[in-house]
């Protein structure tokens, strides 16, 4: 369980693997968005599936762990700055997988995990373009997924910075706890 002192094992390492997998997953993203270039996109889905599995996860451990307690205590607007971010970034976590599993999925792209098929494309025979199975969810889905796109690389920047200011500024345990010191 997690102390105000000390994180478990299991909260440093949720929190690891999805920071550091969305963020790569943010990045190629953007790369291939504004780029126009799509060769990462079969990496994109797959990693994108795999790391859902471990956001459900954290989300029930942060359920039934709760929030971490702060290091100390902070002004109340801070407090509640944080607390919001926190709420961002978990939502959003949860978010960007299901809107890229519908814009793929449901898009008639098919969603594959290394050479598995989640989700059969279904493509036409003729052309070879994907056709959606129901188009209005897979541009609900695209939609969501680029304007999350926008508030999950906001949000990122804003956590990052806010973990540099407890350290450097506030000289606190809040990043050193994260790390697991």
């Amino acid at each position: 369980m997690d102390t105000p002192q000390k994180l478990s094992p299991t909260t440093i390492f949720l929190h690891w693997i999805i920071a550091l997998t969305m963020i790569a997953l943010t990045t190629i993203g953007f790369y291939m968005a504004l780029d126009h270039i799509y060769a990462l996109y079969d990496w994109h889905k797959a990693l994108g599936v795999i790391i859902f599995a471990f956001i459900l996860v954290r989300v029930w451990w942060r359920i039934k762990n709760r929030w971490p307690v702060p290091v100390r205590q902070y002004p109340p607007l801070e407090h509640r700055l944080a607390h919001i971010m926190h709420w961002v970034l978990i939502i959003s976590t949860v978010l960007m997988p299901i809107s890229g599993m519908m814009m793929s999925g449901i898009g008639g792209h098919g969603i594959h995990i290394f050479g598995w098929s989640l989700v059969p494309e279904n493509l036409d025979p003729t052309t070879g373009e994907a056709i959606a199975f129901n188009l209005t969810l897979s541009q609900l889905g695209e939609e969501t997924h680029e304007i999350l796109g926008y508030i999950f690389a906001v949000a990122i920047v804003l956590h990052a910075v806010g973990a540099i200011k407890h350290h450097i500024i506030d000289k606190d345990r809040t990043l050193r706890r994260m790390i697991g010191h």
